[in-house]
């Protein structure tokens, strides 16, 4: 039987249609002769309850329509992706099931791991930048297996690197990032600048991702990045999904039973997370409330808050400056003498002042986790679980592979 190819979306449809990976695979349907053979070989399954081994050709068909559904989402399948999709292929056609594997379909997950690696080379040929940058002649002297530090998606960004828009080059994109250094001068220009930092995603991202630079240097050459608007734009560029409105509204969302949880925790912990907590009876502030959340989430997942979340007088400004300088990443709040209150809550990135005026502390903490998508930086490591109940839970973004602790704290959560 010949199985002939139908055509697919091209690459540019499919950059401008990527979605986050799906709660259920839904396999697509095949050329008309492979299912119509696989609608016979179920109907013969059903009868005779006999396994069908497909040809190489029509094996082939079936990976590669599978393969071209799951580019839609990720070029970098995770194990478990791999292995949902396989599973629902034997959902969808009982026929291909495999007595010879423990779950049943061991072999078609190994399948579709080689048939993606397969795909990536030939995008990689095709020069597919988010394919590019792994490549060995763009790795760093010393980095000369293909497989070290593979830059890919890690916190589940759907726009790793896109491509540039139609008709664009590297060159003029470049052109247009210097001239929004220009429109970053005038006044009441909030539109342009956004209509130019969406321009050029793809060539910010390329950059960060491909080159690492220094933030500082970084924030010199993308100041608009580092802007309340423009963080919350890049991060639903990134994720397709909103950062501020939707982190807020989780978090508030989940706040009563997080404050149960809380209540009955006992010991060392239990009286950190009140202390914690009392702060938020001293005022009528939502964001302060969510900031004393905040911190008891971290002291229950055994991190502490206060070797992140520094917190100095207005008087004592140059020991600020020289504690900052040595920071790597941290949210710092300068506090008045006479009464106690805000002067400026900020973040510290690589010893930089990134971005500050913030108004409080939650507030930094949502621009911290935007600004670690589009600077593609990792958590902190003492804050690294905090970070990651944020994304995976409150900001429901990949939560399938969760910490021990993460993962009770989920289950007392959703009890």
């Amino acid at each position: 039987m010949v199985y002939t190819s139908t055509p697919h979306p091209s690459p540019e449809a499919q950059a401008s249609q990527l979605l986050s990976w799906p709660t259920v695979f839904v396999v697509p349907k095949l050329t008309y002769e492979a299912e119509f053979e696989l609608h016979l070989q179920n109907a013969e399954f059903e009868t005779t309850g006999t396994y069908f081994q497909p040809g190489l050709k029509l094996k082939g068909v079936i990976l590669d329509g599978l393969a071209q559904e799951m580019i839609k989402f990720t070029k970098y399948p995770k194990d478990y992706q791999c292995e949902e999709v396989a599973a629902a292929l034997t959902r969808a056609h009982p026929c291909l099931g495999q007595l010879g594997s423990k779950i049943g379909f061991g072999g078609w997950k190994q399948s579709l791991k080689y048939k993606m690696q397969n795909y990536r080379t030939k995008l990689g040929r095709l020069g597919h930048p988010e394919i590019l940058v792994n490549s060995l002649k763009h790795k760093k002297t010393g980095q000369g297996k293909a497989a070290a530090n593979i830059k890919k998606t890690r916190k589940a960004e759907i726009n790793y690197i896109p491509l540039h828009p139609k008709g664009e080059t590297t060159e003029s994109l470049e052109n247009e990032r210097i001239a929004l250094l220009s429109e970053l001068k005038k006044r009441d220009n909030e539109v342009v600048i956004k209509a130019k930092m969406e321009k050029t995603f793809s060539h910010r991202r390329l950059e960060i991702v491909e080159q690492r630079p220094l933030i500082g240097d970084f924030k010199c050459r993308w100041p608009a990045l580092f802007q309340q608007s423009e963080v919350n734009a890049e991060f639903l560029r990134i994720t397709t999904s909103p950062l501020q409105s939707k982190f807020m509204w989780q978090l508030d969302h989940f706040s009563d039973k997080l404050l149960k949880i809380f209540k009955i925790k006992g010991g060392l912990k239990g009286h950190k997370i009140k202390e914690a907590l009392a702060i938020s009876d001293l005022f009528e502030n939502i964001h302060i409330k969510r900031g004393c959340i905040l911190r008891s989430i971290a002291i229950y997942l055994n991190e502490d808050p206060d070797s992140f979340f520094k917190e100095y007088q207005a008087t004592a400004s140059e020991d600020a400056k020289r504690d900052m300088a040595n920071t790597v990443m941290g949210i710092y709040t300068l506090q008045r003498d006479v009464d106690g209150q805000q002067e400026d809550v900020g973040i510290v990135i690589e010893g930089n002042i990134v971005m500050d005026n913030l108004g409080s502390v939650i507030v930094g903490f949502v621009m911290l986790l935007g600004l670690i998508y589009a600077l593609d930086l990792s958590f902190p490591d003492n804050l690294k679980h905090t970070f990651e109940f944020m994304q995976k839970v409150v900001m429901n973004l990949d939560g399938h592979k969760l910490n021990g602790k993460i993962e009770s704290l989920k289950i007392k959560l959703f009890d």
